[in-house]
């Protein structure tokens, strides 16, 4: 690692950050700035410098990024339709070149020759951090505790944490790893090792289970321009707002839950439970106006490049040149992608009801099943023969053998 004097430290004030943030001072001998994002995770924030300063940290940054991680990350992803395996709506992934972004900048600031993180070395989590880190600041070193130190349990670390005098809260243990923030919550461990198990009740949050659902639906509006949701019910909200307040209506209605076994970027499969209700309504509505304003060749196009696209944003690479690349395309067809799509809520599931939008390419004249003036039917045989032209000949020549 060479010379280093200085170290940022993305702190969530658990356990392992904190153990963390104890052990580089031990092993690297130097100082530790915390940092903190606020991206409405809603957990209890206030004590949270106190105790990094407490523990040893020589300076604690706790930023609330709401607003930019809705408007700069989950809405360009959006506007490209990511999914993950065409189940995983990003939400973990999504949240971590964020993190790592405003992590690089107070390093700079600082004069930090290195930033550091508590990531497994099992996990993605480490890839998304460090490729980040990578991109936007290659001079920076990684400091990755879980895969340098000799601690390996959650034991190792509590015993760890009293020897230091790292105070820790006496609770029973979660069975769960978990991750919130404004778009979603996920779950990992416990009874979810076992893939034939259902999740039990403590793994959803957000949402109540769809059949505790309210037994009359709800219809909501929701409002987008050039492919961001801009209003729920014609009014206007921020992203985070607006997010925040989907979450809520999806969570009472029991939108949004997802239980699966994915491949992570580092080799193994694993299984989550996913919670993520504002994310599922903008999705379905979002998809289905791009229905009514996209032509049939913009939207194919896209479609093909959707999965590369939620590709790089699960495996990291969010901050790399071919991934702005594909969002260049993207945002070039969500130029008209305006409009208002109405949907139903009801008992875990989004129906959109109607679309409308100025910039419409729907024309009830040429859709008709009625007699119209436009299209001449005939038109169609020629049509059909040109394009089975290839496949006559085709069957010509197997004849022939």
């Amino acid at each position: 690692m060479g010379d280093i004097n200085k170290v940022v430290l993305a702190y969530s004030g658990g356990l392992d950050t904190s153990v963390i943030l104890k052990w580089i001072q031990k092993t690297y001998a130097c100082e530790v700035i915390t940092f903190t994002a606020d991206l409405g995770q809603e957990e209890e924030l206030t004590g949270l410098e106190e105790k990094a300063l407490s523990t040893g940290a020589s300076r604690a940054y706790i930023e609330d990024l709401q607003e930019e991680f809705a408007r700069d990350f989950v809405f360009p992803m959006f506007r490209a339709g990511a999914i993950y395996e065409g189940r995983y709506l990003l939400g973990t992934s999504i949240a971590r070149p964020l993190i790592a972004k405003r992590m690089v900048e107070i390093a700079l600031d600082e004069g930090a020759q290195a930033v550091a993180h508590g990531a497994t070395g099992k996990g993605n989590d480490q890839v998304r951090f460090e490729l980040t880190v990578m991109a936007l600041e290659p001079t920076l070193k990684t400091i990755a505790p879980w895969r340098e130190w000799d601690l390996h349990s959650r034991s190792d670390l509590i015993v760890f944490a009293r020897d230091n005098n790292i105070p820790i809260p006496v609770t029973k243990e979660k069975p769960y790893s978990s991750d919130r923030n404004l778009l979603h919550l996920s779950f990992e461990g416990g009874e979810l090792e076992d893939p034939w198990m259902e999740p039990g009740p403590g793994s959803y949050q957000l949402s109540v289970p769809p059949e505790k659902a309210p037994d009359e639906p709800e219809i909501i509006t929701l409002g987008f321009e050039k492919g961001n949701p801009v209003s729920i019910n014609g009014e206007k909200l921020s992203p985070a707002g607006l997010i925040s307040r989907l979450n809520f209506l999806g969570g009472k209605h029991g939108l949004g839950r997802l239980d699966m076994v994915e491949n992570r970027f580092v080799g193994m499969k694993s299984r989550g439970v996913y919670e993520t209700p504002g994310g599922t309504i903008i999705f379905s509505a979002h998809r289905d106006l791009e229905g009514l304003c996209l032509d049939r060749e913009s939207m194919h196009l896209k479609d093909q490049l959707v999965t590369k696209y939620a590709g790089l944003v699960y495996n990291g690479f969010w901050f790399s040149p071919e991934r702005e690349a594909l969002q260049a395309l993207v945002d070039k067809t969500q130029e008209r992608v305006s409009g208002e799509v109405r949907l139903k809520l009801y008992k875990g599931g989004v129906y959109p009801l109607g679309r409308r939008s100025d910039y419409s390419l729907y024309n009830p004249q040429l859709a008709t099943f009625e007699e119209d003036q436009i299209f001449d039917q005939h038109d169609a045989a020629g049509f059909i023969r040109l394009h089975g032209l290839r496949l006559m000949t085709l069957k010509g020549l197997a004849k022939k053998k």
